[in-house]
């Protein structure tokens, strides 16, 4: 679990209420980690995040064999190469290109994501969160965003076919 001050910046000291949540934390069982900058945290786990998922959801596959399917692999960069550039564009760059991120899904195995539990489970969707607000900060940020559109588009219209989405 990774925790933060929301407005600390990058090489500011722990503050005593982080240092106590943490060690709370730690206390019931759990791995802490503390961040220095965690908007750049939660954005870089969003980035690996926003693909697999969605991805997932809508083929029923584990994240191995999406990966290892080479069109699919390439849609899954060209979304995380638009949200690298949001992200760059809002003052949270990633150095890894979506290649390294691959390869550290890979390294885990074949996963189910947890939207495809969800779907199988048939609980809603968290789409909003990991798809549909990157597309909007792009939207701030006056870039276009056509493969993340499609996979939000994709993935919105297979949950409202399940019922897991509002129409």
């Amino acid at each position: 679990l990774i925790v933060g001050e929301p407005t600390a910046q990058s090489g500011d000291a722990p503050t005593p209420r982080l240092l106590a949540l943490a060690e709370l934390l730690r206390a019931g069982g759990l791995e802490v980690r503390l961040s220095d900058n965690i908007q750049r945290d939660a954005w870089y786990k969003l980035w690996g995040n926003m693909t697999m998922n969605p991805v997932s959801a809508i083929t029923g596959a584990t994240t191995d064999r999406i990966l290892g399917d080479e069109l699919v692999r390439n849609f899954i960069t060209a979304v995380m190469l638009e949200a690298r550039e949001i992200g760059a564009r809002i003052g949270l760059p990633i150095a890894d290109s979506p290649q390294d991120r691959h390869q550290v899904t890979l390294k885990l195995g074949g996963f189910k994501t947890s939207m495809l539990q969800d779907v199988e489970a048939g609980k809603p969707v968290e789409l909003d969160a990991l798809v549909g607000a990157v597309r909007e900060m792009g939207a701030m940020c006056g870039m276009t965003t056509p493969f993340t559109d499609a996979l939000l588009g994709l993935t919105r219209l297979r949950a409202q076919q399940l019922g897991l989405y509002p129409v």
